[in-house]
């Protein structure tokens, strides 16, 4: 057995794509040699800016010899077919065998196929994997075809300690590479995965992107602790960051704390997505410091001074730029704004931004008695929400919207309340996004989605299958978020025209919620099968379902329940007529029958009116009282009896217990 190390060496990799590309590697290489016999015992890739690498151990040094009985066609079979099974089996007719079984005398081919050297298999994987390598973005340069991310150097190639003799576009396969490009640039040789990794090392590359980000965490971590403050947080960042260095040296830099006055989002921004730099706070009050950590790709020759000052120049600007922005925002107000809200289209089938600011401040005024918010302070809210799209600061900085149009409130004196649902009415913007519970902010944030989700609808740009170019599904996902998690008892028929399918789509996001959550979908289904479109009281019944079900009373009366459904619906059937009428206990014939009825009537009382107060746990309650006397009934009784009269009594009470159970959910959608 012996390992495999490829490393394909290139121009930078952008860090985004690095993890995909070094799981794409692993991947499409242990496939090649999967196919082609070759087994390994491990295989873990790798990924730095300016390489991709793969080692592969327990590799056999040939693929299996194979020895391959085919059956073909009759020995008596027409020439022409026996022909045909020659070329197809590779085999000469002297190679054939005949045999005998039941059906006849059959010919078989015997085919045999000495192993292949695992270099070579390796080679024609590795060629083909680079050839066809899934990149999100490629390009070709100079006069070569292939296409790569980025400029590929050279093909690092080393099975059992030798160079596979492989080249792909002109670049042949060897056993050397590179280090660090300003630290350790010169060429090495190496021989094993442990020689690579360590003269890497040697020449200032950390080849796991894992321990480079350690590093960059746990450096930045000290450097702030030393100046008495609090890393930010912020794993994707250091990620990314990890991928932009082959050997991180974090440095601490600072900048002028005036610029301190900027909205800390816009500063956070600004420092993140520009420059990549991680923030810091102070522990004393809670707010950001004035130094950042960059991470720099190189060790510098003198105290880090020159590097670290560069930094701090460039930040500088880009904060200035920043609160120059926020300056002039701030001398005018955000209904200044709202003309040139007039010029924005939304959708052109659905009007100007400023249209559907007036609807959504129509919807929230609609709505806020209904969430229990002031009417004039959702109004306001809404009438502004979208004001700060057309600001600098939002022009600049995208990302900000909403938080800035926060702050622009603020500072022209408009309340808290009115402030915050101009920040929050864009939220929840995914599961795990905070959600709104201000009245004002449940208000506006609710008048947003539901505007988005039945403009839409209502010109039939529906999601279908895996497309969903609006947004659609995390809209209505959040519209179930503000409800429920807020208890908003709203009906959803009364907010739009049923015949716009919100409401059946509204039920397969709340399944898809709620599965998450571990409740089955069924059981969703059984209760919006009731029509009950209030979100909170439909996630009460059937948490109270779901209980029920668990027990045993819950899990034999949905068997009894199943067995009534099926009887009937075959009698039914045979009869051409509906068993739903009342039952004439007179003709029952049977006192378990009686005793039925008198349960099914107390049982039914019972649940309804557990119902009118909600509580639906002793809806189950009553509904459980069922279980003895229905298994007794189908113990005891037959339901075709002779007796015409007798049977049509007993296929009436087989319906009375469907519709009894079916009073608090339809039990017939119900798995199991």
């Amino acid at each position: 057995m012996a390992d495999l190390l490829i490393e394909l060496f290139s121009e930078e990799i952008p860090a985004r794509m690095q993890v995909r590309a070094a799981d794409d590697l692993k991947r499409m290489m242990a496939d090649a040699l999967k196919g082609a016999g070759l087994s390994f015992d491990a295989a873990d890739a790798y990924a730095t800016p300016r390489r991709l690498a793969l080692h592969m151990t327990g590799i056999p040094e040939s693929t299996p010899d194979v020895r391959e009985e085919r059956r073909g066609p009759r020995a008596d079979a027409p020439e022409k077919a026996i022909e045909g099974f020659l070329r197809g089996a590779g085999v000469a007719r002297e190679d054939l065998v005949e045999r005998e079984d039941k059906k006849g005398t059959f010919l078989y081919a015997i085919i045999e196929r000495k192993g292949r050297a695992a270099s070579d298999v390796i080679a024609e994987a590795l060629s083909d994997t680079i050839k066809n390598f899934p990149w999100p973005k490629s390009q070709r340069w100079g006069d070569g075809s292939l296409r790569w991310v980025r400029p590929l150097h050279s093909i690092l190639c080393l099975f059992d300690g030798a160079a596979v003799d492989m080249e792909v576009d002109g670049i042949r396969a060897g056993d050397s590479t590179r280090g660090h490009r300003f630290m350790a640039p010169e060429e090495f040789t190496v021989s094993d995965f442990a020689d690579y990794r360590q003269k890497l090392l040697d020449h200032k590359v950390i080849l796991d992107a894992g321990r480079r980000q350690t590093l960059v965490r746990d450096t930045a971590q000290t450097l702030a602790s030393a100046a008495g403050l609090e890393l930010v947080e912020d794993t994707g960042l250091i990620a990314e960051v990890a991928g932009l260095v082959e050997w991180p040296v974090p440095m601490i830099g600072s900048f002028d704390a005036s610029f301190l006055e900027v909205p800390e989002e816009v500063l956070i921004l600004t420092m993140k997505k520009d420059q990549k730099y991680l923030v810091t706070r102070d522990p004393a009050t809670g707010k950001l410091a004035n130094k950042f950590i960059f991470t720099a790709n190189i060790e510098p020759s003198d105290d880090g001074s020159a590097v670290t000052g560069g930094n701090e120049r460039v930040l500088t600007a880009r904060l200035s730029d920043a609160r120059f922005f926020y300056e002039q925002d701030l001398k005018g107000k955000l209904e200044d704004n709202l003309p040139a809200l007039e010029d924005i289209v939304f959708h052109k089938d659905l009007g100007t931004v400023a249209e559907r600011v007036e609807r959504i401040r129509k919807l929230a005024v609609h709505l806020a008695p209904i969430v229990g918010c002031d009417p004039k302070e959702a109004d306001q809210a809404a009438e502004l929400c979208k004001a700060d799209l057309v600001s600098g600061m939002v022009y600049e900085f995208p990302e900000v919207q909403g938080v800035m149009g926060r702050y622009y409130a603020q500072a022209q004196g408009e309340s808290d309340a009115v402030a915050d649902a101009i920040r929050d009415h864009y939220a929840p913007l995914g599961p795990n996004d905070a959600c709104p519970s201000a009245p004002v902010s449940i208000t506006v944030a609710l008048a947003e989605k539901l505007d988005t989700l039945v403009g839409f609808f209502g010109i039939d740009q529906k999601p279908t299958g895996s497309k969903d170019p609006y947004a659609l599904r995390r809209a209505a996902l959040g519209v179930i978020r503000l409800i429920t998690e807020n208890s908003i008892r709203i009906a959803l028929n009364q907010l739009f025209d049923q015949d716009l399918g919100l409401l059946t789509f509204f039920g397969d996001r709340l399944k898809v919620q709620q599965r998450d959550k571990g409740v089955r979908h069924d059981l969703i289904d059984a209760v919006f099968a009731k029509g009950d479109d209030d979100l909170v009281r439909v996630l009460n019944r059937v948490a109270a379902l779901s209980g029920f079900l668990d027990t045993d009373d819950g899990t034999n009366l949905l068997a009894g329940f199943k067995r009534a459904a099926n009887i009937l619906k075959i009698e039914e059937k045979k009869d051409g007529s509906s068993y739903d009428k009342p039952v004439d206990v007179s003709k029952l014939g049977a006192p378990e029958a009686e005793a039925l009825s008198d349960a099914l009537a107390r049982a039914k009382e019972g649940a309804e009116n557990a119902l009118i107060s909600e509580d639906f746990e002793g809806a189950m309650a009553a509904l459980s009282g069922l279980r003895a006397p229905i298994d007794t009934f189908f113990d005891k009784v037959i339901v075709n009896a002779d007796d015409a009269d007798a049977r049509a009594s007993r296929l009436a009470l087989l319906a009375e217990i469907r519709t009894a159970v079916n009073t608090v959910a339809d039990f017939s959608v119900i798995e199991g």
